[in-house]
């Protein structure tokens, strides 16, 4: 793997390519790479991707129509007697090696610098290919079940029950308010599943998560300029992760396709700015599933 500045760049563009040909494809229906039920794992590991790597590993599961949410290199699947069908198409994940520790990372945000204390360390983005379990022969992996909805359900509630914030239930709009710091929700009765209500109020909360006094993210932007969108897309990518971590499907909504427009454009003039946008969606989800009590898995 090169580690010089066109190769890192090239790499930035190949993702963003990638997912900018994800998002093009499923625009016409609002159906987004990030429209999944299950985070992605390493097959071997069983720890799950984060940040930029869900994202990658949706939009190629969505465009393979692959339904396992498993994946792992070439050589892992090797390890486990397993064998990568002939002709098979991987697909590109991105780690970041820290210069100054002997480590790498799915969460730099793809940024050249990552603060720490009060100096910077450099990093570098590196490539790997990985393969999904549906490419794979030879290898026999353990049987996952699904949850029964009224399970799931009741895990939702759970979960948003231990978070903190005011949300008023009341009108006919979704909306976080930041001058009151309060989430404003239609009662439930409103929503055609209850899916659908989780996947609003998950939206809200991570908007809420962005105020300054969590984590301060610019929130200022007015409906239809640049800042709304990307924070829109933010809250977006946080909705997708907490509810692929609750096991519920996040069905598209409508309402937000005028943005996919702003999001490809941003993304086309600006390689980093899907890395900035995960990074900040899995920060959000990291801080709501540590409110709720629950650990924040490791990287795989």
């Amino acid at each position: 793997m090169s580690t010089s500045s066109s190769a890192k760049a090239d790499l930035y563009e190949q993702v963003t390519q990638s997912i900018v040909r994800a998002i093009d494809e499923g625009a016409g229906e609002y159906v987004m790479p990030w429209h999944s039920l299950a985070r992605p794992v390493n097959a071997i590991s069983r720890k799950r991707y984060r940040g930029i790597n869900t994202l990658l590993l949706w939009a190629a599961a969505q465009q393979a129509n692959y339904s396992s949410n498993e994946w792992a290199t070439y050589r892992q699947w090797q390890e486990i007697g397993g064998q990568v069908r002939k002709g098979e198409k991987s697909t590109v994940i991105v780690f970041w090696k820290f210069f100054d520790r002997n480590e790498e990372t799915e969460d730099a945000g793809g940024e050249e610098t990552n603060e720490s204390t009060s100096k910077k360390a450099r990093c570098m983005a590196r490539a790997y290919w990985v393969f999904n379990a549906a490419q794979v022969d030879g290898v026999s992996l353990p049987a996952h079940e699904d949850l029964p909805e009224s399970e799931r359900i009741a895990q939702a509630e759970a979960f948003f029950s231990a978070l903190p914030g005011t949300v008023i239930f009341e009108g006919e709009e979704a909306y976080y308010s930041p001058n009151k710091d309060s989430i404003h929700m239609p009662p439930f009765s409103k929503f055609k599943s209850a899916a659908h209500f989780y996947g609003t109020l998950s939206h809200e909360y991570a908007h809420w998560v962005g105020a300054p006094s969590r984590l301060n993210r610019d929130l200022t932007g007015r409906f239809g300029d640049q800042r709304y969108c990307f924070e829109e897309l933010i809250a977006e990518l946080t909705s997708a992760m907490i509810c692929a971590h609750l096991a519920l499907p996040l069905e598209p909504r409508k309402d937000h396709a005028p943005y996919v427009q702003s999001w490809l454009e941003a993304m086309k003039s600006d390689k980093r700015a899907i890395f900035t946008a995960v990074s900040k969606a899995q920060e959000a989800a990291n801080y709501l599933e540590q409110l709720a009590g629950l650990p924040v898995p490791r990287a795989a």
